[in-house]
């Protein structure tokens, strides 16, 4: 679909400049733009490759004198990366999903689809289940009993959300994401080898060798508005409340929320972060790829936490973490320079205990 430069300066919210009705079909980086193509140059250190494409309109950095550069025209942005939200929206199709139910969809008798869903090939939709309108349901999707997705849902391939799962409005699920899962519960009969170590930090006492029993999980899941999913997601269900995970919070490829968690509102989890059951996250946390979070534990309201952070115990409101275990980032900076220190300071050392021991004799 082609798009004028005016009506993409008119969906960013910004202005546009030169010949605005130029015919835009893509996106592109400055070096590698066509003809038909925006070249996305808003910094400086891209302005170079504007000479070395052919673009005949971009999106520049404030200030850029767009002529001189030998363009057509040009759209100027306040903040060129909230501009990408804009654009890529504009320009994406998502997902080809056929209008109406495909003849190989599964649908049961009692399971109720909203006005304009679309429902791709074998999609499996269980009795009781609800679906919203205008949701898209693309191929080999499964959506259990009494599970309810909200409106404008879309739900990408293989997407499996499971019995009484409950869903809001514009949420999204990239491939292969599990919703409902039953959470990984089990229990000795007596107390186990696990149970002694955490009390002792160490000791496992007199443990004896058991089998393990599986808790099953009666709860499932809610989740918020706004909520994407990103690939091979998995989220538990929970063993008697609801996994919950609150409004326009965003998961990364193979994140892992574990039963009976609790995620608040506009958190941001990025790939590979694991939630152990029963933590509760707060507000606007944010965790970048690898973080883990202990069981039963509490993480406040805009906590930062840093790459493969591993957060053991209770971290308090707008806190900053790095390391493992966790803490503060300006701490654990100071404490990797230490430890970086450290051959230099036993050389230092043995330096010194070799004079001392050189002066003795002398003495």
């Amino acid at each position: 679909m082609a798009y004028s430069v005016q009506d993409i300066a008119t969906a960013l919210g910004a202005q546009a400049f030169g010949a605005v009705d130029l015919l835009i079909d893509a996106a592109s980086e400055p070096a590698a733009a066509g003809p038909r193509e925006l070249a996305l140059a808003m910094d400086p250190k891209y302005g170079e490759g504007l000479a070395q494409g052919q673009a005949r309109a971009a999106i520049l950095w404030d200030g850029a004198d767009w002529e001189a550069l030998g363009l057509e025209a040009a759209i100027f942005v306040p903040r060129p990366r909230y501009a990408m939200s804009g654009l890529t929206a504009l320009m994406d199709p998502g997902p080809e999903i056929e209008p109406g139910v495909h003849a190989t969809a599964v649908i049961h008798p009692e399971a109720q689809i909203g006005a304009g869903a679309a429902i791709g090939p074998f999609v499996v939709i269980g009795r009781g289940a609800q679906i919203g309108a205008n949701a898209r349901i693309a191929s080999h999707v499964s959506i259990a009993e009494g599970a309810v997705i909200g409106v404008d849902a879309l739900l990408c391939q293989g997407v499996r959300i499971g019995a009484r799962v409950r869903v809001g409005d514009r949420f999204i699920a990239q491939p292969g994401a599990v919703v409902g899962s039953d959470g990984f519960s089990f229990v000795t009969p007596e107390k186990s080898g696990v149970e002694a170590v955490r009390e002792t930090l160490g000791d496992q006492g007199d443990a004896k060798a058991q089998s393990w029993t599986r808790i099953h999980s009666l709860g499932s899941v809610q989740i918020g508005d706004d909520v994407e999913l990103g690939a091979n997601v998995a989220i538990d269900r929970g063993t008697i409340r609801d996994t919950s995970i609150g409004n326009g919070t965003k998961l990364d490829n193979l994140v892992h929320i574990g039963h009976n968690v609790q995620i608040g509102c506009d958190c941001l989890i990025c790939g590979q972060v694991g939630i152990a059951g029963s933590a509760r996250i707060g507000d606007r946390v944010v965790m970048a790829g690898q973080c883990g979070v202990n069981d039963n534990i509490f993480v406040g309201d805009d906590v930062i936490a840093g790459g493969a952070t591993k957060i053991f115990t209770n971290a308090p409101k707008g806190r900053v973490l790095l390391g493992y275990p966790a803490m503060k980032m300006d701490t654990h900076v100071e404490a990797y320079k230490g430890l970086r220190r450290l051959p230099r300071l036993f050389r230092d050392v043995a330096d010194l205990k070799k004079a001392v021991l050189n002066r003795d004799q002398r003495d």
